[in-house]
């Protein structure tokens, strides 16, 4: 199977046509016989028509030139029904959701329209009249849902990407179930226009890759404020490096459930110790009031919103609709104005009970879903085991936060296994590369595809107008004290670095330990640092939190490079203890033996 990252390059360079591309698709199509995973599939004559037509425009311009993708049936494609898996609400729209049209526009073929539990209820993806998709991995396990086409059609290698849409962990669980990455973006950060709402003030449209990398590629394009309502402006910054130690919040061991699977349970610990391998410093958070926020989704006035879609339709004709999602929405037809507001005080006095949480950890590490079920065990028992698979998942959109979930394993019993790194809205590129970090860290094959992960290189950061790259030294690294002050103030992580043998590190005086950068003349050293990104207006910021004897000035990095930096005066830090031998201040306080000599 081609990731699109390898087939943009193939296109690009000519390499591939694209009538080979889309030609190949139709032919996996064939080979996995499911025809479950399309509600409605293009004709191949009209999409090899299309790539024609793209192909005599060519690629200039163009980031999805090519790039075969599908689109879950509660999205509107202009010319296609819009059933939304439920036949009686089926419609035929005649133009693009704004995410769809964008990724037309940036060069991509839509190939058909994907499967879901109906009106987007449910984290199964067992609720369709249409039937519902093989899981490739076992044939008697829930594919996930509810956006469950689209996960089988990217795990199964049909298309390289494809769209999701989120309210409580559609685009996540189905991610897991099918061992391919899913990212739910933040609220608002791609435009709901043309979506059918499931919560209208919860959904947002996700992306299922093979990669971190496709995802996110496919995200640049969707991503950016319209006219939609519930649309954000908000920054997406691109995949880089992460910060050498990240903090990462993680369940305590009483508050982990799995509800008696030892394989989710082992899954967690593997992932947890890789993260320990590559640096991360694991912080046992209070899940408790996430956990509440979770049973407010269906406790709440969110159902309700279910009912504004299909409550009409539930009322004149209610055989057409799946008879577990009706029970699921019906109760939204009674819910009252004042359930409503004690809810959503609720949740105002649950979120701001975790902002510390929060600010404290570059992300926090869950399992995406505590378990997985067969079809035969969801059937029996359709609502219990669905609500357990939103056990990590129900609460994020109602917190507002955005995540990535990655794949961690695949167990003997052959069931995969994953997590998801979720943050506060806004952060959706740095929660990208500790999850593409993570990943490159491990040996899982690509969906069932069988084929290697092959990370292509990080591109080289783009100098931005608006912000600035600091150097810093001390406490502000990544896992020290003073870091979530940088993040609070929009800093984000670029580069480790390492200044020219120029340097003399002192211990400057006071109660909080901070060291003193000296340039010097001759019995200079290298210093290690870290790289910022910073909007000119956290600069400001942090400036007004560094005190004397330390000044904003102009660092040389061992590159060559200089970037502005904090420096001391030497004849302020004469008398200061020089701990330049440590070579960097992380190794300093990390060795409080030497700290004491």
């Amino acid at each position: 199977m081609h990731t699109l990252s390898d087939l943009l390059e193939a296109h690009r360079s000519g390499a591939r046509a694209l009538a080979d591309t889309v030609a190949e698709v139709y032919r996996r199509i064939a080979a996995r016989d499911d025809p479950a995973i399309f509600i409605t599939l293009r004709p191949h004559a009209d999409v090899a028509a299309e790539a024609q037509a793209l192909a005599a425009r060519g690629a200039a311009g163009l980031p999805l030139y090519g790039i075969p993708i599908a689109v879950k049936d509660n999205i509107d494609v202009a010319g296609l029904p819009t059933t939304a898996a439920c036949p009686a609400f089926a419609y035929v729209p005649e133009k693009d959701a704004t995410a769809v049209a964008r990724l037309k526009a940036a060069g991509a073929l839509v190939i058909g329209k994907t499967n879901l539990d109906q009106f987007a209820t449910g984290l199964v993806g067992v609720r369709s009249p249409y039937g519902f998709p093989k899981n490739p991995f076992k044939a008697d396990l829930v594919p996930g849902g509810s956006s469950s086409g689209s996960a089988v059609a990217v795990a199964s290698g049909i298309v390289p990407v494809a769209l999701g849409t989120d309210t409580a962990g559609s685009g996540r669980v189905p991610a897991m179930l099918n061992n391919i990455v899913g990212v739910k973006p933040s609220l608002g950060l791609v435009p709901n226009t043309g979506l059918v709402p499931a919560c209208r003030s919860l959904d947002c449209i996700s992306v299922f890759a093979l990669t971190v990398d496709d995802a996110m590629a496919v995200l640049e394009v969707i991503a950016g404020d319209d006219a939609d309502a519930y649309s954000r402006a908000m920054p997406l910054a691109p995949l880089a490096a992460p910060p050498p130690a990240p903090v990462l919040g993680v369940l305590r061991p009483d508050q982990r459930e799995f509800f008696g699977d030892p394989d989710a349970a082992a899954a967690y610990e593997a992932a947890l110790a890789r993260w320990r391998k590559i640096g991360a410093r694991l912080v046992e958070i209070d899940f408790a009031p996430f956990a509440e926020t979770a049973r407010l989704l269906y406790e709440g006035p969110w159902v309700a919103e279910r009912w504004i879609v299909a409550g009409d339709l539930i009322e004149y004709n209610p055989a057409a609709v799946h008879p577990i999602t009706r029970a699921i929405t019906e109760p939204g037809g009674t819910a009252s104005a004042a359930d409503a507001f004690r809810a959503m005080y609720r949740l105002k006095a649950l979120r701001k009970q975790v902002e510390p949480t929060l600010a404290a950890i570059d992300a926090m590490v869950l399992p995406t879903a505590p378990t997985a079920y067969t079809v035969d065990a969801v059937q029996a028992e359709p609502i219990l085991l669905n609500s357990r698979n939103g056990t990590y998942t129900n609460f994020v959109n109602l917190m507002d936060l955005c995540g990535t979930a990655v794949p961690t394993t695949v167990a003997v019993s052959g069931v995969p296994y994953g997590i998801t790194l979720l943050a506060p809205a806004g952060r959706d590129g740095e929660v990208a590369s500790l999850a593409r970090a993570f990943m490159a860290a491990g040996d899982l094959t690509l969906g069932a595809t069988g084929a290697p992960l092959v990370a292509p290189p990080l591109p080289a950061p783009k100098a931005e107008l608006d912000r600035l790259e600091v150097c810093v030294f001390g406490a502000h690294l990544s896992g020290m004290a003073l870091n979530a002050d940088l993040k609070a103030m929009g800093g984000r992580f670029v580069a480790e670095a390492e200044t020219a043998p120029a340097y003399r590190m002192k211990l400057l005086p006071g109660a909080q330990p901070r060291p003193g950068l000296v340039r010097v003349g001759a019995g200079g050293a290298a210093i290690s640092g870290e790289v910022w990104s910073l909007p000119m207006e956290g600069v400001g910021r942090l400036l007004a939190t560094i005190p004397a004897p330390l000044g904003l000035g102009q660092v040389e990095l061992a590159d060559g490079r200089r970037v502005a930096g904090f420096l001391a005066e030497a004849g302020e830090v004469a008398q200061a203890r020089d701990i330049t031998e440590f070579g960097g201040f992380r190794t300093f306080v990390e060795h409080p033996q030497a700290a004491a000599v």
